[in-house]
């Protein structure tokens, strides 16, 4: 498995703007081969802040997401939404994943 944490700080003023358009790719995130786990997060206390929870069956699953249309196009433009560059985290799953998988 291949698993990471996203935090995208964005611009104020584009803050719902991006989670609009991110909205509407959580569930067809989820229902791509090899994905696990998905979720998107917005920081209760910093509205600019949206954290991102992924867990792909392989590094391969995940580049087969990234090269999808829409997320080369948003990586294309995404410091249109972004005030800095995304900051990733790898992580180690330690308990199994609450999807079941």
């Amino acid at each position: 498995m291949y698993g990471f944490i996203l935090h995208a700080h964005t611009r104020p003023e584009r803050a719902d703007a991006f989670e609009q358009l991110f909205r509407a790719y959580v569930e067809p995130s989820r229902a791509e081969p090899g994905c696990i786990e998905y979720h998107m997060l917005r920081d209760a206390a910093d509205p600019t802040l949206f954290i991102f929870f992924e867990v792909w069956q392989s590094r391969e699953h995940l580049a087969m997401h990234t090269a999808l249309p829409h997320m080369r196009d948003f990586h294309e433009r995404r410091m249109e939404y972004l005030s800095r560059d995304f900051d990733i985290r790898e992580i180690q799953m330690l308990s199994p994943s609450s999807s079941g998988a």
